[in-house]
């Protein structure tokens, strides 16, 4: 489906969006924080085999995609085959958020997105996290949309307040968190209650993925499975409803308003 013209210029003005071979190849030398490198599928010949090569050495996620698809990407502006979807903001370190959480005295509130693919969910968990205290999001490196413009346009300026961290492994930063002392909550199906559990001291959220939910080997290593009512006929909420849900529940006991 063609993109309307607000799409279109939303593209066009995200500084994002790293356009042909040359520009690409400048991007990687620069040492700028990149989120992706799509090329036209079935080209990997040539310059576009070194940009490959670089991209797997800088850790950088390699996607193939439909030549219409990179003209959208990039406005219909020449791309030779070749768009680099650059971060709009650097990310951040765990021990960065744990200093947050020092400075401001309270006991560290995390969310991890396991998965999230959507930048608009994404935006949107940027944009609870800021207004409901949390010190930071953490999300995996693959199979997850990162601080893209889109990102940044849904979040309505939240990028610019929480600390991301981008991680190889969510089980293993998982690990690192506990170690920490952080608690760790599942919002998944058959779970305890969402309100009936403990958040005052270190927590960390993890919300699932928009077509799976939270993955297995990650649902294991959290202390607990928590879950909202379905009362309708729809069996879950979107991913960032739902966090926005859980956060202000956190929220709310952390600021000790207890109901008449």
């Amino acid at each position: 489906m063609k993109p309307n013209r607000n799409e279109q210029d939303d593209r066009v003005r995200g500084d994002d969006i790293i356009a042909g071979r040359n520009a690409a190849a400048e991007a990687f030398k620069s040492g700028r924080t990149l989120e992706a490198l799509y090329i036209a599928r079935g080209q990997h010949g040539g310059s576009l085999g070194a940009l490959i090569a670089r991209a797997k050495e800088a850790g950088v996620p390699v996607k193939e995609a439909d030549p219409r698809k990179l003209d959208a990407m990039c406005g219909g502006a020449a791309h030779q085959g070749v768009v680099v979807v650059a971060s709009v903001k650097e990310y951040a370190s765990l021990d960065d958020v744990f200093a947050l959480a020092q400075q401001r005295g309270e006991a560290p509130f995390l969310i991890v997105a396991d998965g999230l693919e959507d930048p608009h969910n994404l935006g949107a968990v940027l944009r609870v996290a800021e207004c409901a205290g949390a010190h930071g999001v953490i999300v995996p490196k693959r199979r997850s949309v990162g601080l893209t413009y889109a990102v940044g346009k849904a979040s309505a300026g939240a990028v610019e307040y929480v600390p991301v961290v981008r991680v190889n492994s969510l089980p293993a930063v998982l690990d690192e968190l506990k170690k920490r002392g952080v608690w760790l909550y599942a919002a998944d199906m058959d779970g305890e209650p969402w309100c009936s559990v403990d958040y005052a001291g270190p927590c960390a959220v993890v919300i699932g993925s928009e077509g799976f939910g939270v993955s297995r080997l990650v649902k294991e290593k959290c202390d607990f499975v928590i879950s909202l009512p379905m009362k309708g006929k729809i069996n879950s909420l979107n991913a960032s409803v739902a966090c926005g849900v859980v956060c202000y529940e956190v929220a709310r006991q952390r600021a000790g308003i207890h109901s008449k």
